[in-house]
Parts: structure tokens; sequence; C-alpha cells
């Protein structure tokens, strides 16, 4: 699985790629540092293959690369927050 970053000056978002299928997950800047994850979205085709979990770790150590606090306002992004507390360091 592949993992890109698109980024713009308010946001962006995360692209994993499998099997030629793209699932994402989006956030806008609050501050320099601070995101707000706002979005995931994995199709129906890589359910259940990790692609949500990948996204959320990948989100979780740019934000230790950066130095920047994560907002997790999207469920999927927050339960998963909530199963691991070694993330703690970087989400709010």
């Amino acid at each position: 699985m592949q993992i890109t970053e698109e980024n713009t000056s308010s946001g962006g978002r995360y692209i994993a790629s499998l099997d030629g299928v793209e699932a994402e997950m989006t956030f806008s800047r609050a501050s320099p540092q601070m995101i707000i994850i706002d979005h995931t979205g994995v199709p129906d085709s890589l359910r259940g293959k990790g692609v949500g979990q990948a996204l959320a770790l990948h989100a979780v150590e740019a934000a230790r690369a950066g130095g920047w606090k994560i907002i997790p306002l999207c469920p999927f992004f927050k339960a998963q927050a909530q199963r691991h507390q070694e993330w703690r360091d970087v989400v709010s």
C-alpha cells in the first residue's frame, strides 16, 4: 500500500492506494501546530484490509515528524485514537 499526501494552505488529505483503488483521510489546518482530521473515506472494496488504520497511523507519524497536534473530529479516527493510547502525545 502506498500513502501520499496532498497539501493546501488550509489543509489537505492523505491518500492510500491499494489495488488501483484510493481511500482518503482529509484534514484542515487550525494553526501551524494543529490539524483537524475531519473525514476518512474507505471504499467498500478496501474495507477490512487495514487501509483506514494505515491512514490513521500515517497521520500520527506525520504529526510527530511535523511537531503538531491532531484534533479528531472524524468518528473513525477518534475511535482509533481511543484504542491507541500511545498516540496521546499528538492527539488532543
